[in-house]
C-alpha cells in the first residue's frame, strides 16, 4: 500500500527514480550531459533532494538558487514548452507510481509551479 511521503529517504528514493526516467527520454537527457560526463550527478541528486525536503518536510538545506543554473542551461540550449511537460510528466508519473497523500498532491502542485514560473521566464530572457 502507498504512503504519503514522510522522510528525506522518501524523497530520495523518489528523486533517484525520476532522473532515472529523465535519463532515459531522449528529449531531455541532452541538459544532464555535462552534470553526468563530469561525473557530477550524485552531487546534483543530493542538492534536488535537498531542494525537495525543504518543501515538502520543511528543512532548510537547500542553499542555492534554482533560476540561476537553469537560466545559465536555457543560454545554450534552450527549455522549450515540449520540455517542461515531459518534465512534468516524469515527475507526476513516479511521485503517483510510489506514494499517495497531501504531501504528494502538494509536490505535484508545487512542480507545476515551478515549471510555470521557469518557463515564464525564461521566455523573457
Amino acid at each position: 500500500m502507498k504512503h504519503d511521503i514522510q522522510t528525506r529517504e522518501d524523497i530520495n528514493a523518489f528523486i533517484h527514480q525520476f532522473y532515472n526516467e529523465l535519463l532515459k527520454d531522449d528529449n531531455l537527457k541532452h541538459f544532464f550531459k555535462e552534470i553526468v560526463d563530469h561525473g557530477k550527478l550524485q552531487h546534483h541528486l543530493i542538492v534536488i533532494v535537498d531542494f525537495w525536503e525543504d518543501i515538502l518536510l520543511k528543512t532548510t538545506n537547500y542553499r542555492n538558487n534554482a533560476m540561476k543554473p537553469h537560466l545559465a542551461l536555457h543560454k545554450n540550449n534552450p527549455f522549450l514548452s515540449e520540455h517542461f511537460d515531459a518534465w512534468l510528466h516524469h515527475f507526476n508519473t513516479t511521485i503517483d507510481s510510489n506514494f499517495k497523500g497531501k504531501k504528494v498532491d502538494f509536490a505535484k502542485t508545487r512542480a507545476l509551479s515551478i515549471a510555470t514560473v521557469m518557463k515564464i521566464k525564461m521566455q523573457s530572457s
